[in-house]
């Protein structure tokens, strides 16, 4: 496609494309942005100044000029994003690429490979971590698909609301707390008896005094002996409840409403009230709604493929079209009109009311209602395809945020870094201002999210266009 691009001369008509998704996964209505930041790196980096790669690939001595304009080729241009953390509707540009054509066009797979990536463990983690108010922990990485993908799931799994992460480098690399506990290999190093479970606890204890100690119960036999050899080693080793640094037991099978009640009932009766119960066991947002309404004493849980893989939906559909061409909007069309995607180059805006977030609305750039919305006007909102769903929002009676923000510049990154603490903050007080209803994990109420009538007339317009040429198209006769 560049080497077309190329041999016309199109290599520095500005293009315009947009990456966005279709529908969320697990039938919800929103997603979480996770992944910007890698992908502003990525965009920067473009490029490479080994000729002998592109030699390989695009041989031939009447390509060397294409080769050498790869090998030297730079972005250029701009890129607008929304935040890591934002709560991103199906449709709406997450991430607006300005730019040479060739230079926007070449950054799709790896932009792709990114933002699928960490988008679908974000919202995962979002769904996991809503059917509870209880901490979850990020387990995942022994079946994350690669190393690369467990660090960057473990960061967008923070984002998405969990609590912390098993994997070290995603604290070292990101700040992202970092916990764990010990395996079975553990108990059973210390030998295959009771005993040996009772030793395996009081040495880990010795060892790690002064730290917040967790201890696995379930090697052998949960109640008959685990939980009972955990409560004699914490008491034989001086862990009671005025231990400042945390104590607890892990339960990682069985039923773990049943036992945990049973464990809390023993630990109480020992005088651990402030013993914590820390579940695992391929647990995800359904099986912790279950156990939160059989009112499980479960204190924390962690939770490992369900999120390192975004178990249900591993594959995100964010996808990444053009838009625009020297400042003409343009659009793929589909057989279903209203999967025809938004042409032009857009905005998106937050509208606002008493701190709660009340409909998004994408316009083309400095069309009217975008006008309207900067000065806070009175604006009447309609469905896009049901003209009887309408929502106007008087003068001054509204606040806005737009979703899309200028990161890069003539190829230059400006993006004000965060920590992952404030993206995940970020995170957290968006979805303080859904609707109740909107953030349920089953049947969610869908947030309104529509498009402003100059960028639904171009799309009208394209469509209809489009369509007439197509019917009136005469296939040419073959010779």
């Amino acid at each position: 496609m560049g080497k077309t691009f190329y041999d016309l001369g199109l290599q520095k008509k500005i293009a315009v494309f947009n990456m966005f998704y279709r529908s969320a996964p697990d039938k919800n209505n929103w997603a979480v942005v996770s992944g910007i930041r890698e992908a502003l790196e990525m965009i920067s980096g473009l490029g490479s100044e080994d000729i002998s790669f592109f030699e390989r690939f695009i041989p031939g001595d009447e390509n060397h000029e294409y080769r050498e304009y790869l090998a030297n080729m730079r972005f250029t241009g701009n890129v607008y994003c929304m935040q890591e953390g934002e709560i991103a509707f199906p449709g709406q540009p997450v991430i607006i690429v300005e730019g040479p054509l060739i230079e926007a066009q070449v950054i799709e797979t790896p932009l792709l490979c990114i933002m699928n990536h960490q988008m679908a463990i974000a919202t995962k983690a979002s769904r996991v971590t809503r059917a509870t108010t209880k901490p979850i922990s990020e387990f995942g990485s022994r079946r994350a698909h690669g190393p690369w993908a467990a660090i960057y799931g473990a960061k967008a799994a923070y984002i998405g609301g969990c609590m912390s992460s098993s994997n070290i480098f995603t604290s070292e690399i990101f700040g992202v707390p970092s916990t764990g506990t010990m395996a079975h290999s553990f108990i059973t190093a210390f030998g295959c008896s009771i005993a040996g479970e009772l030793h395996a606890f009081e040495t880990y204890i010795k060892s790690h005094y002064g730290e917040p100690l967790i201890l696995l119960v379930d090697t052998y036999d949960t109640l008959r002996c685990g939980l009972k050899n955990a409560i004699k080693a914490f008491l034989n080793n001086g862990v009671d409840d005025n231990y400042e640094k945390g104590f607890g037991i892990r339960l990682d099978s069985g039923d773990l409403a049943y036992l945990s009640a049973r464990c809390r009932e023993e630990l109480d009766n020992a005088g651990l009230k402030k013993c914590k119960i820390f579940a695992t066991n391929s647990l995800d947002e359904y099986i912790i709604s279950d156990l939160e309404h059989q009112n499980a004493r479960i204190d924390a849980y962690g939770v490992g493929d369900a999120i390192a893989t975004s178990k249900h939906n591993p594959c995100f559909g964010n996808v990444y079209k053009l838009v625009q061409i020297g400042g003409q909007g343009v659009l793929k069309r589909s057989e279903d009109k209203s999967k025809a995607i938004n042409p032009g180059f857009q905005i998106t805006y937050r509208i606002i009311q008493n701190g709660s977030f009340k409909a998004d609305v994408t316009c083309l750039r400095g069309d009217v209602l975008s006008r309207k919305i900067e000065q806070r006007e009175a604006i009447t909102l309609r469905d896009e395809r049901d003209d009887t769903k309408v929502t106007t929002f008087k003068e001054q009676s509204y606040d806005f945020k737009p979703l899309q923000i200028q990161m890069m510049k003539d190829g230059v990154m400006m993006l004000k870094e965060k920590t992952i603490q404030e993206k995940r903050n970020y995170y957290l007080s968006n979805l303080q201002c859904l609707n109740e209803t909107e953030k349920r994990i089953i049947n969610p109420h869908f947030y309104k999210v529509d498009i402003s009538d100059d960028l639904y007339d171009l799309k009208e317009h394209l469509i209809d266009s489009l369509v007439k040429e197509i019917r009136d198209f005469d296939e040419p006769e073959l010779k």
